[in-house]
């Protein structure tokens, strides 16, 4: 499959194109860890057309990947951290599945894939899982401590069809979110602003700006009110880093339980009134037509027992 030259380069090839180099180089070096791999990317070793790269670089057809000689001669036999139990698991969250595409609730607290500090997310999960599939790649991402519905592709076509349904905003997602303060507005509310990416500063990543950045809309409506807190309903109509969180938290709403962008005082009010030790943001919905049989796929991913128990102990305090 691939064209290599002396064991340490590779040919980049029209089935390899647009894959980003971290989660190329996991897939070919299946006896690495990831922790090296990643070390040789920051460090240099690893390069694209004789220059350094980022792990997010995307490749290009006709680039040539250097793959330096401590990869080839130095296999190191990765541990799986799977079980059973957590075979199981994966297998009991999925919501939708086919030849072609499939949607899980990703729970809260799981990275969708590995990265600096974190071996295993869900993606090298369900690899492990889908042994005989040979693509398996997110869709998009959702931040390692957001529930919700995660899709992924299972044919590289399918993944680019999906991929041009979002550059396009025909896909439609939907949030639910538990958010600082009340408000009665019964119509849709839109929040409009640059998000640029702050390298300044470790903890808030992203920050609205006046002109920098990248435009952003998100559009939000309440559903319920509860005692110093409301529940709402978020599409986001752009795909931005961090989006809804950075907008709500920018409009006097932050989500509770948002340790980078929230009230961190109004947390731990939560916390010792009904034990929120979570963010609330919850991939509710989501639409997309199916790139092989044009169906409008509609999926829901529920609420888990937990985010409902919070509820439910909110109502009863607002009605005390």
């Amino acid at each position: 499959m691939y064209s290599n030259i002396g064991n340490q380069f590779i040919n980049i090839s029209d089935d390899m194109y647009n894959q980003r180099i971290d989660n190329f180089l996991i897939k070919i070096l299946k006896n690495i860890p990831k922790s090296i791999i990643y070390k040789n990317i920051r460090i240099g070793k690893i390069k694209i057309n004789n220059k350094k790269i980022l792990p997010k670089y995307k490749l290009n057809i006709n680039d040539i990947l250097y793959i330096p000689n401590i990869y080839i001669n130095k296999i190191i036999k990765k541990k799986s951290n799977l079980n059973i139990n957590k075979i199981k698991f994966l297998k009991n969250i999925i919501l939708f599945e086919d030849k072609y595409i499939l949607a899980i609730n990703k729970p809260t607290g799981i990275a969708v894939h590995g990265g600096s500090g974190i071996n295993y997310g869900i993606i090298e999960n369900l690899r492990f899982i889908y042994k005989k599939i040979k693509f398996l790649e997110l869709v998009h991402r959702i931040d390692k401590d957001t529930s919700g519905i995660l899709l992924i592709a299972k044919k590289k076509y399918v993944l680019q069809n999906l991929h041009k349904q979002l550059r396009e905003q025909t896909i439609q997602k939907e949030y639910l979110a538990l958010v600082k303060g009340n408000s009665q507005e019964k119509k849709y509310l839109y929040i409009k602003s640059f998000l640029l990416k702050n390298f300044s500063n470790k903890k808030n990543k992203v920050i609205v700006h006046d002109t920098k950045g990248k435009f952003s809309i998100t559009k939000y409506k309440i559903i319920k009110n509860y005692k110093n807190t409301m529940l709402v309903k978020i599409i986001p109509l752009t795909g931005r880093t961090h989006q809804i969180r950075v907008h709500m938290a920018y409009v006097g709403h932050p989500i509770v339980y948002d340790q980078r962008y929230g009230d961190n005082e109004f947390n731990i009010q939560l916390k010792n009134n009904i034990n929120l030790q979570r963010l609330f943001l919850h991939a509710y919905k989501i639409n997309f037509i199916h790139p092989i049989t044009n169906k409008n796929i509609n999926l829901c991913a529920p609420l888990d027992e937990l985010l409902i128990q919070y509820l439910a102990t909110l109502k009863k305090i607002t009605h005390d």
